[in-house]
């Protein structure tokens, strides 16, 4: 009888992990199919570091090869946004991952809002995440910039300049509100205003491998700490 009822918990317990990791919400086909991934997938727990943003993100691919560790997951999907992430954190939240690092903004940005429009839109996710799952450490990353001289993305123009708007309006909320807030920008732009470096971008958003490094490096010292290991001295100096 006990064995029975254990068992009967167990499953309980599954049925309601199972309701739990459910969206709703439908986007586009690709947010679709990503979000039907990650249900298939093992549950997140409190041992991992979620990666959640958007293409940025998940064109990151395998994150734990560019970080050098082993339970980081990447729940990038390509075109989110503040409202799409917000929708899914069913999937996220309920394991209380030991942090997440959150990129979000360039696609609401390119939906024809104000940097004003899309800072309440990020910060309203910013704040679920902050009651939702206080355990959670929580790091806010900057939005990386653009370089409209590709001529590719029609919704991004004339908005170079909006990014680094958003991005102080993020940075001081975070800091009012006791957020680490990672400014990835400064080493996307140096030397070239507030546009993305040509040589780290083939069409003016999306970054390169080198690109990818850069970020990494930012992320690799947090990422130890959080994991308690210490960074190998070969890394220490690492894109600085």
């Amino acid at each position: 009888m006990i064995a029975m009822a254990i068992l009967h918990a167990s499953l309980f317990t599954l049925h309601l992990n199972a309701q739990v990791a459910h969206v709703s919400y439908t986007s586009s086909r690709h947010y679709n199919q990503r979000v039907a991934e990650f249900e298939r997938m093992e549950s997140i727990d409190s041992t991992q570091i979620v990666m959640l943003g958007n293409s940025l993100t998940e064109n990151g691919g395998n994150w734990n090869e560019r970080l050098q560790v082993d339970n980081v997951v990447n729940r990038g999907i390509i075109g989110d946004t503040a409202e799409g992430m917000s929708e899914r954190l069913c999937q996220i939240l309920p394991g209380k991952p030991r942090a997440i690092f959150l990129m979000c903004g360039i696609n609401d940005l390119s939906h024809n809002l104000t940097p004003e429009q899309v800072f309440n839109r990020v910060q309203r996710l910013i704040d679920r995440i902050r009651k939702e799952a206080p355990e959670t450490k929580l790091y806010v990353e900057s939005l990386l910039p653009i370089n409209e001289s590709n001529g590719r993305w029609k919704t991004l123009t004339g908005k170079t300049d909006d990014i680094p708007r958003i991005n102080e309006k993020l940075k001081q909320y975070c800091q009012l509100t006791d957020i680490p807030y990672i400014d990835l920008f400064s080493h996307f732009t140096r030397g070239n205003g507030n546009q993305l470096m040509p040589a780290l971008s083939a069409d003016g958003l999306h970054i390169t491998k080198i690109g990818y490094k850069i970020w990494a490096a930012q992320l690799r010292p947090i990422v130890y700490e959080l994991n308690g290991m210490m960074l190998p001295i070969y890394m220490l100096d690492e894109f600085e």
